[in-house]
């Protein structure tokens, strides 16, 4: 029997990052043991705050072009409180995004068993939020450009713009990703999301190319247009309306986070940074942030780490050339590697429907009992399969 080996590049980064990493990692470790036909070989990567403050740089020279050698890269979450966020997001984040093409970020949201959400809509029916929101990732409202004059921010007259870039190229390549992803669910609907009322070009750009592509799926892909403040009120007195939603690199960002709240917790909620050409890895991590405030204390909610995980797994699976869409293989992958990602899913359900859930979700258990428990339940669930 072949054992296929991925070679992964894990950055824990800061705080909670490294905590939930450790723990992704041994969940990993674990279901790779359990299926037996494929492995991880993880190199740790210590690009953290700390070593920011000695060095002054996150990543060495030429650390994020030797990415370029790994299958995916798995990381935690960065940021300290005595280093700007900024210069966290510029030095590290976001070279790695540009640099290896991770134009597509993914973020499925739905209510977990044993979650429950603050709509009183979904307290009885939790398929009634179901999304998976596609968030341009390499332009837009983060492509740094801009300025501030004079060059310090305690100047009386000071002037600071911050210009959005909005290319043609970008938008059609990430809304024709959106519409595939809506093709390959079962409900075959697309929202997007801009706010040309009020920005005349870059979003007037956004909705042309939308409709330009939109004609392509005619008939294949039911699809409407929302502006970003109407679209929040939707996605909270009408999730059931909702299935994939496409938006700019700050809309998706800022509705991604309202969407996780909305399913229960942010400790929950997975991403992928896709290079959809898969010229070069694509990164997973849960959008959560590096919490200061609990790092080292062993309380951190590990699900979004191990949802993430599960993305990884089935992008990886898809790795021979069988799908280009997240969440979606249509052929058999890598050995039994879609079979995987489904068994690790369903591990982390059954854990969190049996009550074994941090803090943040109503429970009492910590990172480790969370992280034996989904170990544990891998092992049932693959002999349930067998």
């Amino acid at each position: 029997m072949s054992i296929r080996t991925f070679k992964i590049a894990s950055i824990p980064g800061d705080g909670i990052g490294v905590d939930i990493t450790e723990a992704a990692v041994e969940v990993l470790q674990k279901l790779s043991q359990t299926f037996g036909t494929f492995n991880f070989e993880f190199d740790t990567l210590d690009w953290s705050s700390q070593k920011y403050k000695q060095r002054g740089y996150y990543a060495p020279p030429g650390g994020v072009e030797g990415l370029k050698k790994y299958d995916a890269i798995y990381f935690g979450a960065v940021g300290w409180p005595d280093v700007p966020d900024h210069i966290s997001l510029w030095q590290m984040i976001l070279p790695i995004r540009t640099t290896l093409n991770q134009y597509a970020n993914v973020r499925p949201t739905r209510i977990i068993p044993g979650t429950s959400s603050p709509l009183s809509a979904c307290v009885s029916n939790s398929s009634l939020l179901d999304w998976v929101i596609v968030r341009e990732n390499s332009e837009g409202e983060y492509s740094g450009h801009g300025g501030t004059t004079p060059s310090t921010a305690h100047a009386p007259h000071t002037v600071a713009t911050e210009v959005s870039i909005f290319t043609r190229v970008g938008i059609e390549r990430i809304v024709r990703f959106a519409f595939e992803t809506a093709l390959h669910r079962p409900r075959k609907k697309l929202t997007m999301v801009t706010k040309s009322n009020a920005q005349r070009h870059g979003m007037v750009l956004w909705d042309a190319v939308f409709y330009e592509v939109a004609k392509e799926y005619d008939g294949r892909v039911e699809y409407d247009k929302m502006l970003v403040d109407a679209m929040t009120v939707r996605m909270v007195n009408r999730p059931e309306t909702l299935d994939t939603i496409v938006a700019t690199n700050l809309h998706a960002d800022i509705l991604s986070d309202l969407a996780a709240a909305l399913s229960g917790s942010i400790g929950i909620a997975p991403s992928s940074n896709l290079d959809p050409t898969r010229q070069f890895p694509s990164m997973f991590e849960p959008i959560h942030g590096s919490a200061p405030d609990i790092a080292g204390q062993g309380i951190a909610n590990p699900i979004g780490a191990f949802w993430s995980a599960t993305e990884m797994v089935r992008w990886l699976a898809g790795s021979d050339g069988n799908s280009n869409i997240v969440g979606l293989v249509d052929g058999p992958g890598v050995g039994n590697m879609v079979k995987a990602a489904d068994c690790l899913m369903k591990a982390i359900e059954n854990v969190t429907q049996a009550g074994v859930k941090t803090r943040d979700l109503g429970g009492q258990s910590n990172t480790k009992a969370v992280t034996s428990a989904v170990c544990v339940e891998i092992e049932k669930v693959y002999a349930a399969l067998a």
